[in-house]
């Protein structure tokens, strides 16, 4: 959780629809342009992201598929398709001992995007995560951009700093 908690609403052993998480993480994200003024913004855009933590010794395909049911279920009581919805993400990552290769193959292969009114409300997608952190083992679907924050084994790097950064500390120093 010390790599969600700056960007995320984390919470703790949560019930959602029925279902238990030791931990849910929520983020929203409103990207603004403007023109000279905040007063003159345009092309505004809502940006939202749900991932619900599970713990089991050892997943199934089954378990996986229900609970990707869960994220379509979640996603359609919460996203609310408007001309400023840009997209949702709803990640499901589950905690286990060991992943089987059925799993490793199941969570690798997976992509699921819904299109609102064909891409004019914006999008939804479906993400799941597995990661055994006692053997260093981790697979996500291809899209699932928090599965970082769960390989607690490696280091998190600052990035490289740019050419602007570099050339405005000379200045504030």
């Amino acid at each position: 959780s010390d790599r969600l908690m700056y960007s995320y609403d984390l919470d703790r052993d949560a019930v959602v629809d029925g279902e238990r998480f030791e931990m849910t993480a929520e983020m929203r994200v409103r990207n603004q342009k403007q023109f000279l003024h905040p007063a003159l913004s345009y092309a505004d855009h809502d940006m939202r992201e749900y991932v619900y933590v599970r713990r089991v010794s050892t997943p199934s395909v089954g378990e996986l598929e229900r609970l990707v049911e869960f994220a379509h279920d979640v996603a359609d009581e919460r996203v609310e398709g408007h001309e400023e919805h840009y997209g949702t993400d709803v990640t499901v990552v589950v905690v286990a001992d060991r992943i089987p290769d059925d799993i490793a193959d199941f969570v690798a292969g997976f992509s699921d995007r819904t299109l609102l009114k064909f891409g004019y409300y914006g999008h939804y997608e479906v993400n799941l995560v597995a990661v055994a952190p006692d053997r260093e083992a981790l697979v996500a679907s291809e899209n699932a951009d928090t599965a970082a924050a769960f390989r607690l084994w490696e280091r998190v790097d600052s990035p490289d700093e740019g050419f602007f950064s570099r050339f405005a500390k000379r200045f504030w120093r």
